[in-house]
């Protein structure tokens, strides 16, 4: 079994929220403004490093602990789906005041989508080596890309510490880097074929998780990933929030729910209890 990356460990001094380190109850969930930029001196890009709590607003992170820095990678490619890679970051990057930051990572300088949605990448593709966290999304060359030595030569993961996370035709990708095995794995159904086709049993569901690796299907699968790299890196009750803000209005509760009930059985029994 993998063990959990460096990023899943708790405040230090064991508060998680201003209110006296009490878990937030999930009525008690509210809608937060943009967090705030994160000092400079805070050491945001450097990897591994931890924030004081005391140079984030206490609505964010209390006095007391440190929290840690999460740089992840969300690798984009000629063809991608806009769904896969911009919900994905924008959600992770809810966690911003805590110190994580979802860059695009691509091959290029510069990739269009799917719907010709042309965009400037801001990290390379060698980032996710160094990422903490790794999001694959999917798009309409992904066979191309998967049968690519270079390409794929390119792309060097470590699901024993990194959180990895394919949306998908990026579990494509991923079967074949080698990262799902025989393991029972998510992808959508156009995908399904090709997928079954590289030796992995694809299984009729939103989201899986084994360890430190997960896959979904389907494009509005997106907030599944997401909330599950949120509670592993940090706790359900930050995927909570994040996804509170993100769900309609009217319906936010349900959503949050249904999220947290789709990922709480992949997830470390004390994160999934607390869900």
């Amino acid at each position: 079994m993998p063990t959990p990356v460096s990023g899943a460990t708790r405040c230090r001094e064991g508060t998680r929220h201003a209110g006296g380190g009490r878990h937030l109850g999930r009525e008690e969930i509210r809608s937060r403004q943009e967090p705030p930029e994160i000092p400079a001196s805070a050491g945001m890009t450097a990897r591994g490093m931890t924030i004081p709590c005391d140079n984030v607003p206490l609505a964010f992170a209390p006095r007391g602990c440190s929290v840690p820095v999460m740089q992840i990678a969300v690798l984009t490619f000629d063809g991608f789906n806009e769904l896969d890679s911009f919900i994905a970051s924008s959600i992770l990057n809810r966690m911003r005041a805590r110190g994580w930051m979802a860059h695009i990572a691509s091959p290029s300088e510069t990739v269009t989508s799917m719907n010709g949605v042309m965009i400037a990448r801001q990290k390379p593709l060698e980032f996710a080596a160094e990422a903490d966290a790794v999001v694959i999304g999917s798009g309409i060359r992904t066979r191309e890309i998967a049968a690519d030595p270079a390409m794929l030569a390119r792309i060097r993961l470590d699901p024993a510490r990194q959180l990895i996370a394919a949306q998908c035709s990026g579990t494509l990708l991923l079967a074949r880097l080698g990262l799902v095995g025989a393991l029972p794995a998510c992808t959508d159904l156009t995908t399904k074929p090709w997928v079954v086709e590289a030796g992995v049993e694809v299984i009729d569901a939103p989201f899986v998780a084994h360890g430190n690796v997960a896959t979904a299907g389907g494009c509005m699968a997106s907030h599944y990933l997401a909330a599950w790299m949120i509670a592993r890196g940090g706790s359900i009750e930050d995927a909570a929030d994040a996804l509170h803000y993100v769900a309609p209005v009217g319906e936010k509760q349900a959503w949050i729910d249904r999220a947290l009930g789709v990922i709480a059985p992949f997830l470390p029994a004390a994160e999934a209890s607390a869900a």
